[in-house]
């Protein structure tokens, strides 16, 4: 059994690998913001975990929680993530450095292994259409890196680096457009179910982007079975089922009951909006073995009911 130790945990793919991990017998400490409008939720979902708060971009709070937990396997969600924001906010430069030192810090208390989030942001989204690991160009090689994008792929070069030299077992895993109950209100599908059941026309590009979608349980679940596996390095979760935006968007308004209010072609699509942009899943399908459980449309009816409660 694993002490595992989960950061952004309160987050929306971190508390969906928490179940999965307590589910495989793992002791598992879920570390939350000291924010005061952070709440227990986790410890009253499920009260067999071990809920903190820490400031990770505190170092001293660092190591006084890796001290105090000593885990054996790190699952590192914490990051910048508001929409809007992220892309170009100096935050990611912070989050990088807090990152590297959380590394460090858990290395030296004697831990095993350690899994970190990254993005399919990391992609040169002008030059790949099909996102392979270790073959498909990066942002940064082609000058197309935002500030997120180039501090996640400093920090899994930083990952890869330091666990080589110090023998950690380690793998980074690259997400790929997820959805589901709890996502921010501002995304793409939550904005489109909020505006739907207000009544309010869903004004929406022309969405013929082909992209692939994962519910957030999936995502979690990922990432609990690449940590327990012993797979190194990058690897893409997502679904590896390429479908058009515009197809997501019918059925969501269908799920909902109000087709007539989606607008496709109503807003202009974004620049450097890649007409392609999907991940190859065979080192998660068949090194890590792990599936997606979820079918779209039962994923999309699940986050419908979700929002339908919490707007009621």
């Amino acid at each position: 059994m694993a002490k595992v130790l989960v950061t952004g945990a309160a987050g929306f793919i971190g508390r969906s690998s928490l179940e999965p991990l307590y589910a495989a017998g793992h002791e598992v400490c879920a570390v939350l913001s000291p924010r005061p409008e952070r709440s227990d939720r986790v410890s009253e979902a499920l009260p067999g975990i071990d809920v903190r708060h820490a400031d990770l971009t505190d170092t001293a709070a660092v190591d006084s929680l890796l001290g105090a937990v000593k885990p054996t396997h790190l699952l590192h969600f914490a990051w910048i993530a508001t929409p809007g924001l992220y892309w170009h906010s100096e935050e990611n430069y912070r989050w990088l450095s807090a990152s590297r030192h959380l590394l460090a810090a858990f290395a030296r208390g004697g831990g095993e292994r350690a899994v970190m989030a990254g993005s399919s942001a990391e992609y040169d989204w002008s030059r790949v259409a099909v996102c392979h690991e270790r073959s498909s160009p990066l942002a940064d090689e082609g000058g197309t890196a935002t500030p997120y994008a180039a501090c996640k792929i400093a920090m899994q070069r930083s990952l890869e680096e330091y666990s080589r030299l110090h023998g950690l077992s380690s793998a980074w895993g690259r997400i790929f457009f997820q959805y589901g109950p709890g996502e921010h209100r501002d995304r793409l599908i939550a904005s489109v179910i909020v505006s739907l059941l207000a009544g309010r026309e869903a004004r929406c590009t022309h969405g013929r982007q082909i992209r692939s979608f994962l519910h957030v349980e999936d995502v979690g679940a990922a990432f609990a079975a690449l940590l327990q596996s012993s797979v190194e390095g990058p690897v893409n979760i997502g679904s590896g089922e390429p479908i058009a935006l515009a197809d997501v968007l019918e059925r969501l308004a269908n799920a909902v009951g109000r087709p007539e209010l989606l607008k496709l072609g109503a807003r202009p699509t974004p620049p450097g909006e890649p007409p392609m942009l999907v991940p190859d899943i065979d080192r998660i399908s068949k090194e890590v073995g792990w599936s997606p459980r979820r079918p779209l449309d039962e994923g999309l009816q699940d986050t419908v009911r979700w929002w339908r409660a919490r707007l009621a």
